[in-house]
């Protein structure tokens, strides 16, 4: 006699696959409205920083550094315990505005260029580029980036000290350096969360967002001053 066949029951390794793809897609999709929503507050907030005087940051840089980090990380760590709620998003969307406010200065400086609204467009443009590749790459790939994990890290906490330690030597060949640092640490940033998520290793929607949106800042803001550096026509 042939066995009889059997019914897939919900609990079974079929039932439960489809409900990884679904929780997979769901975040997924989640995080790329939320990303979208997030920059509507970051222009915002750039538009406000541009149009006020934010040159006291520049009278004391050093400790202007050491507050907006106390800031910055302590607003991260205020959404990563509410990244599972409402309160989490809207915390979130208060970081990009924030964020957006602290891009003043360096579009006033840019946009004082003939051409600075050319080079914001590019630094714009390259960065959707660069998201878009790394997004691509990430969703298509059977490849597992989860690997990178560490890397990554490590290589945050090397720039963030440098970054620190560059307050105090003001190198101009130090913060070319980490403008390419930031660069290559966006992008690889954003390839190993979006492929996070694709193979079910991120749940959260917020924190996927929260790491996308940073990589993304940093991105923009590096790409517009690489931009400025070599491209700004002060004439």
């Amino acid at each position: 006699m042939q066995p009889e066949l059997q019914p897939v029951q919900p609990g079974s390794s079929a039932g439960q696959t489809r409900d990884v793809v679904w929780q997979q897609h769901r975040v997924l999709r989640n995080t790329y409205w939320l990303l979208a929503v997030s920059l509507i507050p970051t222009v915002i907030g750039a538009a406000v920083g541009t149009n006020i005087d934010l040159s006291f940051l520049r009278s004391s840089p050093i400790i202007s550094l050491f507050a907006i980090l106390a800031v910055f990380y302590g607003w991260i760590w205020a959404i990563e315990r509410n990244r599972n709620s409402s309160t989490g998003v809207m915390l979130l969307l208060g970081f990009t505005l924030f964020l957006g406010v602290l891009l003043g200065p360096l579009l006033q400086r840019v946009l004082g260029l003939q051409n600075g609204v050319q080079l914001v467009m590019m630094a714009a443009g390259g960065t959707a580029i660069v998201f878009f590749a790394m997004a691509g790459i990430a969703s298509s790939t059977t490849r597992d980036f989860s690997v990178m994990g560490n890397f990554l890290t490590v290589g945050a906490i090397v720039i963030m000290l440098a970054v620190i330690a560059n307050a105090f030597i003001a190198s101009p060949v130090l913060h070319l350096v980490l403008l390419c640092g930031f660069i290559l640490l966006s992008s690889l940033l954003i390839l190993w969360q979006i492929n996070s998520i694709v193979r079910g290793g991120e749940t959260s929607y917020v924190s996927a967002t929260l790491t996308l949106y940073i990589a993304i800042y940093n991105l923009f803001s590096a790409l517009l001053q690489l931009l400025g550096i070599s491209g700004g026509d002060r004439d």
